[in-house]
């Protein structure tokens, strides 16, 4: 993908994530979890189809066996393409918790007595959702893993492209999605608790949207260091001991440890600011953050680039040695 491309359909995905989280904000009864989407808002769909009854629920039920057969039926044109490998039967299971998430999303009620009231339709919505994308995660990655094995140095480095877009693509989410919600969340919660004194909130409001760029900076830090990963195989691709091939190392390995360094003081330098203000805030998170997952992606890549530098060097002092 090209990188002009890749950046519109990243600006894009964030601002639909934006728009999800308003809109979910001010309508709690369509969008309750972002894990639900689209399930909840098809269940709601199919729901407002059948309750009249007559054609409309037959229609219902119709729309609700195709969308529930999709992913079995995939099977058959994956067959026609390929020989079928284990990790495609998971399409099958796919389907068939389809058909139960699907339901329970059309009959919300159901969600309730199936875990005693032991949750809320919220929370039960978001199960079923990450239950759902769990197997369409499952057979991604198990492909990924497949054509990783049986690829060589070419295809392992066009494979690797597509698996950091992937995951590019999960990183604008974290920021725009689930962090922004977090931001949304923590507002209404403020502004439910403190009642009447709404005037006296500015500096409570400028505080979480602190803690939001210190939440949101790792993963930010992880779309730029995406990109420069990306140039490095383009180089690679070129030639691995090249110049450029090492020239770009450089610099992904420089930005992986400026963002080592900038999300650590961020955090330091917060939690300080809260203590500085304590007094005018009316809410201080001072946890302390750490990012696993982003600083062991960071980490990852700042070892692959010091690899990469120390290959070519041992390369020309063999060059030099013949």
């Amino acid at each position: 993908m090209k990188r002009n491309l890749f950046i519109g359909v990243l600006s894009a995905e964030a601002l639909l994530c934006a728009l999800f989280c308003v809109v979910r904000a001010s309508a709690s009864g369509v969008f309750t979890a972002v894990m639900a989407f689209p399930l909840e808002q098809i269940g709601l769909g199919l729901r407002a189809l059948s309750l009249p009854g007559g054609p409309g629920n037959a229609a219902a039920i119709a729309i609700y066996i195709v969308l529930c057969l999709l992913p079995a039926a995939a099977l058959l044109v994956l067959r026609r393409k390929r020989k079928l490998c284990a990790e495609d039967g998971l399409a099958v299971l796919l389907s068939a918790v389809l058909f139960a998430v699907l339901y329970m999303m059309t009959n919300p009620g159901e969600i309730g007595a199936l875990t005693n009231g032991a949750v809320s339709q919220p929370i039960g919505k978001a199960i079923l959702g990450g239950m759902t994308y769990s197997v369409i995660f499952g057979y991604f990655i198990l492909r990924v893993l497949r054509l990783f094995h049986n690829g060589g140095t070419p295809k392992l480095v066009r494979y690797m492209s597509v698996m950091l877009v992937l995951i590019n693509v999960l990183f604008v989410y974290m920021i725009f999605g689930a962090c922004f919600n977090g931001l949304l969340d923590s507002i209404a919660s403020l502004r439910a608790g403190n009642a009447g004194n709404e005037h006296l909130l500015g500096a409570s409001y400028v505080f979480l949207v602190l803690q939001f760029i210190v939440d949101a900076l790792p993963y930010a830090f992880n779309v730029m260091i995406i990109f420069a990963a990306l140039r490095l195989l383009e180089e690679m691709r070129e030639n691995r001991y090249s110049d450029g091939t090492v020239a770009a190392a450089g610099r992904v390995s420089s930005l992986c440890a400026a963002a080592l360094v900038t999300t650590l003081l961020a955090d330091i330098i917060f939690n300080l600011l809260q203590l500085a203000f304590a007094k005018s805030l009316h809410v201080i998170n001072g946890s302390l953050q750490i990012p696993v997952f982003s600083i062991a992606f960071v980490l990852a890549a700042l070892l692959f680039t010091r690899l990469i530098t120390e290959n070519k060097q041992l390369k020309d002092d063999n060059d030099l040695f013949i």
